[in-house]
């Protein structure tokens, strides 16, 4: 299928490793150009040598104050078709293992950022009459997850923000999408299994096998699968998708509505 992303630009940001690496990796594949946006510069520069002149990289930590700025100061007047928003999550643990100022560096690390950063560029695609906002949430915002409770508090918060948003820009040819991913092969799932194989007292494979037979699939999810639909949904293809929150976990999510 040809999802017409040939010679549009977009940022994907945690575009280093796991589901962002994934979704940059298959927009070039698809002839789209990126700007990869990452703090570890070996992971770019190993990125850019694999995908060549369709990306270009910034190294920049996304949830700084001067993120935003630096932003708009690189695309140098160009205007994205679409953007993921993407990063990794906060430490594992409960409430009693949680600080008061571990609180507030989450809502910087999950929420924060993203307001400012969807702040610069909506307007850019209200100019343009045209973008594709994804967000790279977890399925906690469908159903919470064990020992991680600053996710399970401040994704929803992401959520609601993207829905109201969506009416906001609704009839103006851009559109804002969440996709909440359940257990897949990516590094951030070893703290997952660091935190269970300690707790539980089990080898870190027996942690693994117990996530995997609640993804009711017999397996982990593959970040090169979930990155098609998030290509799709950056995609012109897309249009007429606005407002919701897709969740790619396997059986993981009993709800009705999951």
């Amino acid at each position: 299928m040809d999802i017409r992303i040939d010679n549009k630009f977009f940022i994907v940001t945690g575009a280093s490793s796991g589901f962002g690496e994934a979704i940059t990796r298959s927009l070039i594949a698809e002839g789209g150009s990126v700007l990869a946006i990452a703090r570890n510069p070996e992971k770019l520069e190993r990125l850019h040598s694999d995908c060549g002149s369709g990306l270009e990289i910034l190294v920049h930590d996304v949830t700084s104050d001067d993120f935003p700025g630096a932003l708009i100061d690189r695309i140098n007047g160009r205007i994205p078709s679409g953007v993921v928003v993407n990063a990794g999550g906060p430490p594992p643990g409960g409430f009693f293992d949680t600080s008061l100022q571990s609180w507030d560096k989450a809502y910087n690390d999950l929420v924060s950022w993203k307001v400012k950063t969807l702040k610069m560029l909506v307007p850019l695609f209200m100019e343009a009459g045209y973008g594709r906002i994804v967000l790279i949430e977890s399925v906690s915002v469908k159903q919470p997850v064990d020992g991680l409770i600053l996710s399970n508090s401040f994704r929803p918060a992401v959520v609601g923000m993207a829905r109201t948003l969506a009416t906001e820009l609704s009839g103006k040819g851009v559109t804002i999408n969440v996709l909440a991913p359940g257990y897949h092969d990516t590094a951030a799932m070893q703290r997952l299994f660091t935190r269970k194989s300690s707790e539980a007292g089990i080898s870190l494979d027996e942690a693994r096998q117990q996530f995997v037979f609640e993804t009711g699939m017999g397996k982990m999810g593959d970040p090169l699968d979930f990155a098609q639909l998030a290509i799709w949904l950056l995609s012109p293809s897309s249009g007429f998708v606005t407002g919701q929150v897709i969740s790619v976990a396997g059986n993981l999510v009993k709800g009705i509505l999951g």
